[in-house]
Order: structure tokens, then sequence, then C-alpha cells
């Protein structure tokens, strides 16, 4: 089990220079991953995801790094791989990308992007091949119903081969994305299940471990889960690593639990203990 953060970018986290520094404590504490929120409009300040991973990958040597989850539906997929491929090669290879219909329709309609959840599910899966065809580093061309790419070369290709490590998100029980996720590296799990609304249990992960091993047989894969400290947070760790759970992601506390202040405190005191 690795144990890594999801951290906010807007609020009293919309400072880049704030995240690196997050990040850094977070490295020498010992957390082995610092991922960033995507978020756009809304009534408190934000960061630009993209921009603050660069200083989060100066700041840091040894974390995976990366952005959970990024609205592909409404950002250009080439963009996005450009923007990937540079922060991977400033980070010396240790960039993951996750990628989501996005959750927030004030990212969307406001912007006059589309919020039609059939089209964004059929606008990601586009995006996520057009993302592995240009981090080739070799001329692309692809057809699809949303983009249309003729003959593109991206280059320098990423510092990781074959390409980037992708985790898609996905809620559970729900197939379809989990699915989607299968054909990845990785799945991001949403914070509860999507049905009774509870945190998800050890139990939860262990069917996504099934139906994911249905589709890639035997091949690795990252289940990622968000995840909530407790008394009983080292038999818990255990459970969920039992259970097939690859990373530990814990939220930021909200400004009940002390905000900001406590969530530096937290992250200085290391990842559990097990």
């Amino acid at each position: 089990m690795r144990f890594g953060l999801d951290v906010p970018v807007n609020g009293p986290y919309a400072d880049p220079r704030l995240l690196a520094e997050m990040a850094a404590e977070a490295e020498a504490a010992g957390w082995d991953g610092f991922f960033l929120q995507d978020t756009l409009n809304g009534d408190l300040p934000a960061a630009d995801p993209w921009i603050s991973l660069a200083a989060v990958a100066l700041a840091t040597h040894r974390m995976r790094i990366g952005i959970l989850v990024n609205a592909l539906p409404r950002r250009r997929p080439w963009q996005v791989a450009r923007q990937a491929a540079t922060v991977d090669h400033l980070s010396g290879g240790r960039v993951v990308v996750g990628a989501g219909l996005g959750y927030s329709e004030v990212d969307f309609t406001p912007f006059g992007e589309e919020w039609d959840l059939r089209t964004r599910a059929a606008m990601l899966d586009e995006a996520l091949d057009v993302l592995a065809g240009v981090w080739s580093g070799e001329p692309f061309s692809y057809a699809g119903r949303h983009y249309r790419l003729d003959g593109v070369t991206l280059g320098p290709a990423p510092v990781q081969t074959p390409r980037i490590p992708v985790w898609p998100a996905a809620g559970w029980p729900n197939r379809r994305p989990l699915a989607r996720a299968a054909r990845w590296d990785g799945v991001y799990l949403m914070t509860v299940h999507q049905k009774t609304g509870e945190l998800l249990r050890p139990a939860d992960i262990a069917e996504v471990v099934a139906a994911v091993a249905a589709q890639r047989a035997g091949q690795a894969f990252e289940v990622a889960f968000n995840a909530v400290r407790s008394a009983d947070t080292a038999e818990q760790v255990g459970e969920f690593a039992a259970a097939g759970g690859t990373w530990w992601v814990e939220l930021a506390s909200d400004e009940a639990e002390g905000g900001l202040a406590a969530y530096r405190d937290r992250i200085r005191q290391g990842p559990p203990a097990v």
C-alpha cells in the first residue's frame, strides 16, 4: 500500500507556492503521492492545477504527483498531453494523469461547455485515446466524433514509457466507468459508494479488484481510493491492502476540522502507521 494526498487548489489552497511547500513537507514526512484537484469556477479563488503541479514537481524529488482528476471533457486533450509531458520531464518521470467526466456543472455550463452525461463520457473516451496517441512523439492522426487530429507531432515524448500512467475515475458500483479504467493503468475511486452513500469498505475494493481482474488477465493495475483516518486506521490499512487496494489517498480537512493549518499538521505527521 502506498499513501497519497488529495489536495484542493481553491480557497486557502489557491497558491502554487503554498502547494509546493506542502508537497515538500509531505515528501519529507514519508508520503508517496501528492495529487491536486481540478477546479475552475466558483465563489472561491482557485489556482491552475497544471501550473501548480509544475511548482510541486520542482519542490519534490521522489513522490508520485498528478491531478486527480482532470475534467477532460472541458479541456483540449492535446493541450493536457503537452502539459503532462512537460511536467513529466520536469519531475523526472513521476506524473500520473487522473481523468474524469467532471463533477461540477458550474465548471461547464457557464462557459458553454457540454454537460450531457453521455456526451461527456464519449468525449472522455476519445480524449484518452488522443493522450496516448500524441504521447508517442510520432505523427498521430485521429478521427473521432468529438476530436480530430491530422498528422500532429507533439514532442518530446514523456519520460515514462510506454507513456504516462492514466487513472480514470470511477464510482463504485457503476460498471461502465470501471470498465473504462480497466483499459488503462489504474482507477481513482470516488469517496463513497454510489448507491449507499457510505465510505468505501475493503469489501467494495475487493469487488472492484475482481471486476478489473476479469478484464485485465493479471496485468498490473493501481486501485486508488479516498480514505479517512480513525482510531482503527492501522487495521483498516491492512484490510484495504488485503482487498487489493494499492493507494490510500487522504482528502484535505474541512474547516470544521481545523482547515488548512490542521491539514498541514496532519501531513507533517506522515502517512498512517501500519
